[in-house]
């Protein structure tokens, strides 16, 4: 019965890991595919075929090849580009996406609508946030959020990136003129688009060196397995993935986080005996006073038992004789109810005996 119990409830448990994992399989892919669509606009044809694309824009099939197959291409690098994140940016295929489509269409618009070139500086762009919040520290939503900003002219989290640089329209002149993508001078962003913003920022971190190698660091290697393991997830709800390579980029960026994360074990441990003689010489050396403090704790506290006695023994003898004076006053009362008690067990005995 007991064996029985046992498999029922580990059927049970792994039941419910099955259904986790299946919720998260089809949430993961649901955005994949919502993503991929989104990619598709931004970047593409919008999910149509060379005949269907060159119906909508009024041309015959010849004439909208070239601009069709730049679309395409546009697209399928950055599809391309969103399945390698986890190794360049540490993102996922999702999150590459979802941080590609929440400003490419002004970066696609201050290109005069060239999609190529758009797919390349957005990548340049992740890559960015990446390294900055490798190098920096700071939680890569923060540089997500400035970098959506700037898209839209608003310049208040330029100071997320700790560049050196404030939150104002103004630091962003600076910022840009520091960089020198232009060729002169400017006092205002009136005539800088954002794909300008997103080489300046380039610049700006090459000369500070903010580039760091997701597989040599230990927050971006995990960030990388953390994407890996996310792709993964989002391949088992997906017909074509290829599993046995998602399953490698696992496996490969596991073993990067326990390349980075040996080095630090290994001097905790060395460093562990000096730590451990350091406390116990400092603990020893303390010891003698500390005993002589709870020692002398002890006789502050006695003594001061010892001295209140004299007073408190009259309000002890008062407090005693006020109980006294009450059970005497109240004791005909206790004699009544005892003499009750003893009348109702001896009549419960009587009752009792003839059965007996």
């Amino acid at each position: 019965k007991a064996f029985a119990v046992g498999l029922a409830t580990i059927a049970a448990a792994a039941g419910a890991v099955a259904y986790k994992l299946g919720t998260a399989v089809v949430e993961s892919f649901g955005d994949y595919e919502q993503l991929v669509g989104g990619v598709e606009t931004l970047f593409g044809a919008g999910g149509k075929s060379l005949e269907e694309y060159a119906k909508s824009v009024g041309k015959s099939v010849d004439e909208a090849r070239a601009e069709y197959d730049k679309l395409i291409s546009a697209q399928e690098t950055t599809l391309s580009n969103a399945d390698n994140a986890f190794r360049t940016a540490g993102l996922s295929a999702n999150d590459y996406m979802e941080t590609v489509t929440s400003f490419s269409a002004a970066l696609v618009s201050g290109l005069g609508g060239d999609t190529e070139k758009a797919a390349k500086l957005a990548d340049l762009a992740i890559t960015d946030m990446s390294d900055n919040a490798n190098k920096m520290g700071t939680d890569i939503s923060a540089i997500q959020n400035a970098y959506q900003g700037f898209a839209k002219q608003n310049y208040t989290m330029l100071d997320n990136l700790k560049l050196g640089y404030g939150g104002t329209q103004s630091e962003m002149i600076r910022l840009i003129n520091d960089s020198g993508i232009l060729e002169e001078k400017i006092t205002s962003l009136d005539n800088v688009s954002f794909d300008q913003m997103i080489l300046a920022i380039h610049e700006i971190q090459d000369l500070i060196e903010t580039a760091e190698e997701a597989t040599k660091t230990i927050q971006g290697s995990m960030n990388s397995l953390s994407a890996a393991w996310s792709n993964l997830i989002t391949g088992l709800g997906n017909a074509d993935a290829d599993i046995q390579k998602l399953v490698d980029d696992v496996a490969e960026y596991l073993g990067y986080v326990i390349d980075n994360i040996t080095p630090v074990v290994q001097n905790i441990v060395k460093a562990l005996p000096t730590l451990l003689n350091g406390v116990a010489e400092n603990v020893g050396k303390l010891l003698p006073t500390i005993l002589t403090a709870v020692v002398d704790l002890f006789k502050s506290i006695l003594s001061t038992l010892l001295s209140l006695i004299p007073e408190l023994i009259p309000v002890i003898v008062e407090a005693v004789m006020t109980v006294v004076d009450t059970l005497i006053e109240n004791l005909p009362l206790l004699v009544e109810a005892a003499a009750q008690l003893i009348l109702e067990l001896a009549t419960g005995i009587a009752k009792a005996l003839p059965t007996l």
